[in-house]
């Protein structure tokens, strides 16, 4: 476990390294939650499984003890500080593939440009919030993943709230038993993980 200076304070990243790594996964927790979410530690068991070193990251303002999440820029400010941290030292030249479960999800997409990802892996993506009573339909963040230019897989609940991503050309969906937590069926997740890492970093 390591902490890195950001513009918005330090983040933590908790570093699961393999021998002889054929890639990187760099992941981020959702706006409430941590890095020991049951989706993000099955991604990552089933990541290392595939030769992959795997980094967790929390965020500055889970760091500093706040749990309302900062304003999006600032979310991927820290994030790109971060991943230019994990480069220049453990990463190298190896490929990345950056992801994140509900808001880091949405972090990693609009950030994938910037990190040259090979890959971005999508748990639990926050398609549309739910309307609320007598309230007005929030807007879709679709845009954020039809902007990426890489593979991606979105990893979704049959019964989130938040709605169901559509497929393309270059985005899986697989969906899997449960809601927006993803804590039904671990082993389900990690099981798309790992064959969809196969394909992207083959």
């Amino acid at each position: 476990m390591t902490d890195v200076e950001t513009p918005h304070g330090p983040a933590r990243v908790h570093l699961h390294p393999v021998s002889t790594p054929r890639g990187w996964l760099v992941l981020g927790h959702g706006a409430g939650g941590g890095v020991a979410a049951r989706d993000l530690v099955a991604a990552a068991d089933a990541t290392r499984g595939e030769g992959f070193g795997v980094a967790l990251v929390e965020q500055p303002y889970r760091v500093a003890g706040r749990r309302s999440p900062a304003p999006a820029g600032q979310l991927d400010a820290a994030w790109l500080a971060v991943v230019d941290h994990l480069r220049s030292s453990v990463l190298g030249t190896l490929p990345l593939v950056v992801g994140g479960r509900s808001s880091g999800a949405r972090v990693a997409c609009r950030t994938a440009g910037a990190t040259r990802a090979a890959g971005v892996l999508c748990l639990a993506f926050p398609l549309q919030p739910p309307r609320r009573k007598a309230g007005v339909a929030s807007p879709s963040r679709l845009a954020e993943l039809e902007a990426v230019r890489v593979p991606v897989l979105v990893v979704q609940g049959m019964r989130d709230p938040f709605g169901m991503p559509p497929a393309a050309a270059r985005r899986r969906v697989v969906e899997v038993s449960g809601d927006h937590s993803l804590r039904t069926d671990v082993g389900a997740i990690g099981a798309a993980v790992g064959s969809w890492l196969r394909e992207v970093v083959g």
